[in-house]
């Protein structure tokens, strides 16, 4: 590395929407790719012809500026092009994990007042029970995978997996997207309005109190982020340069980074509908691309992957890991494998939030410091204080964390309480946004991560919510109360883990195992189900009666850490 990069400390955000900055790149670079889906190429010409095609649809079936409409689908060309289309006319696009149980469908639906969602076949079924749910009608859009494919592969994908859904969609306020895609025939579209605080994006985390809420972000949110993380990557994302899109649109991280940071410098999304082991290897070696993104456990996988032994990965130009902490142990491996494997670079871990649309800070190229999780983001500025006030401690000294800069939400969908608690205003006339993380800051600015102070498991990169999960199996006649932690784990950081104290009468086994289990099955997402039940017949308490969840959690990793 020739001489030490330093990170401008403001940039310029143009008054532009999401939509009109991949516009203005697909007017520089019409012919370059935007999106590469399975061996499939769409340039930028074709991708902003697709979105407007996609939004003159959405009009003619009544979406206007300002409605909401669920996206409940992976990485696939049609997530990419319906959420442009829904920026294009100034409508708001709900982000939603395609995998969450139908009754978190249903309250994603009503707490954002969607009028439409728009879900994959392999989906539709969960998500038509969700709608029958609803508050209120919703029209459900039906994509299917093998439309994106090349023919071989769609041939293929529809012979193994895709004929159990050729009968979907099959209800009255359903239809295939390719079928709603005709609708819009040659309809006029409406003039773009740039409007700085207008709710562009809806995206779910658990805000200070642990309950899922939606986050309400804007076309600025979104284009600053973008920005600020090139400048601070500190190497080029442009034209001719390719990201691995793997982590999730309706993550923060995913959209954010993997895919708008690189469809506004011009780069190529080469996307993945989800992570496997075997196709995200074979993607970096056939594919070659500049850079990936990802949760501690995509990059731990990485390191056992035997189709990767011996490979070259000297293409490389940045790896950035985020979404949870990366322990000093897995950074080690990681940079020693990327080492043995011919590429020049170092894993950097970045932090953030989903109230500040994901990363707002980001270890330097080449000044790394251990358990350091780098320097804020240019137009980012960051403060330790006493948890909950806005006593700012010295250097070294621990507390929350707190930050402002363009990046910070504009609050909690229809929660102005939570919104007040997270996002304060203080006597410096500022907004800050509290993350309920606590960690320090050092003399020069380098940021420290301790631990959140609010409860929540990141499991993969996903955030589960204890009492989400508790709340389920209190409610069965047989529990008396019970108790979600998460557990170290070497592959997922965290996996989850249910204590679970039953009524008398009731017996702890395995039969009542699985019928806990059917039952998070109608509630909970696949990935926050608990891996682990276990019974006992009574758990520590604090002074005040609660149950005492750290001492579980300090207890289920000793025993992890006595296994190995």
């Amino acid at each position: 590395m020739s001489e030490k990069y330093v990170q401008r400390d403001h940039l310029e955000y143009p008054d532009l929407t999401m939509f009109q900055m991949i516009e203005k790149i697909a007017q520089k670079w019409p012919d370059e790719p935007a999106i590469e889906f399975y061996k499939k190429h769409i340039s930028y010409k074709k991708f902003v012809e697709r979105i407007e095609r996609c939004a003159r649809a959405f009009r003619a079936i009544g979406i206007e500026a300002g409605d909401r409409v669920t996206l409940c689908m992976p990485n696939i060309p049609q997530c990419l092009e319906s959420f442009y289309a829904l920026n294009r006319i100034g409508a708001v696009a709900n982000m939603v994990h395609p995998m969450s149980a139908q009754t978190e469908i249903t309250f994603y639906l009503n707490i954002s007042k969607s009028k439409a969602i728009v879900t994959v076949d392999m989906f539709y079924k969960t998500v038509k029970a969700a709608i029958e749910e609803a508050d209120h009608p919703v029209t459900a859009i039906v994509t299917r995978m093998q439309d994106e494919l090349p023919p071989h592969l769609a041939m293929l994908f529809t012979l193994k997996a895709g004929r159990r859904f050729l009968k979907y969609p099959d209800g009255k306020d359903s239809m295939l997207y390719t079928a709603f895609l005709k609708k819009g025939g040659n309809l006029t579209l409406p003039e773009i309005t740039f409007e700085k605080y207008r709710t562009a994006v809806i995206l779910y985390s658990g805000g200070t109190s642990g309950t899922p809420k939606g986050i309400c972000l804007t076309d600025l949110n979104f284009n600053a982020l973008a920005l600020q993380a090139v400048e601070a990557i500190g190497v080029p994302l442009t034209t001719g340069y390719r990201m691995l899109s793997c982590m999730p649109m309706f993550h923060g991280f995913g959209l954010g980074i993997n895919i708008h940071t690189v469809l506004i410098h011009g780069a190529c999304c080469m996307l993945l509908p989800t992570f496997n082991g075997k196709s995200y290897a074979q993607a970096l070696i056939k594919k070659r691309p500049n850079f990936i993104a990802g949760v501690p456990t995509i990059f731990e996988a990485l390191l056992h992957l035997k189709q990767l032994d011996g490979q070259d990965l000297s293409f490389l130009c940045g790896m950035f890991c985020g979404g949870d902490s990366l322990s000093v142990e897995l950074k080690k491996s990681i940079d020693k494998f990327l080492l043995e494997h011919g590429a020049s670079i170092q894993v950097r871990e970045g932090y953030g939030l989903t109230e500040c649309v994901t990363a707002s800070c980001l270890t330097p190229r080449d000044d790394y410091r251990e358990n350091s999780i780098g320097i804020p983001f240019p137009d980012t500025v960051y403060q330790i204080v006493t948890p909950g006030t806005d006593d700012v401690l010295l250097p070294g000294k621990e507390g929350e964390i707190i930050l402002r800069g363009p990046t910070v939400m504009t609050g909690y969908l229809d929660n102005p309480e939570e919104t007040a608690n997270t996002l304060r205003k203080l006597s410096d006339g500022n907004v800050w946004l509290y993350t309920g993380d606590l960690g320090s800051m050092d003399a020069d600015g380098y940021v420290y991560f301790k631990q959140r102070i609010k409860r929540m498991i990141i499991t993969n990169g996903y955030n589960v919510y204890p009492g989400q999960i508790e709340n389920v199996i209190d409610g069965m006649e047989e529990v008396a109360y019970s108790c979600v932690i998460g557990v170290k784990d070497p592959r997922r950081m965290q996996r989850v883990r249910a204590y679970v104290v039953l009524m008398d009468g009731y017996e702890g086994n395995d039969e009542l195992k699985a019928k806990i289990r059917a039952e998070l099955k109608k509630h909970i997402a696949a990935y926050a189900l608990p891996r682990e039940i276990i019974f006992r017949k009574e758990l520590p308490k604090t002074l005040v009666g609660k149950v005492a969840y750290r001492l579980l959690e300090e207890e289920a990793n000793a025993e992890e850490e006595n296994k190995e």
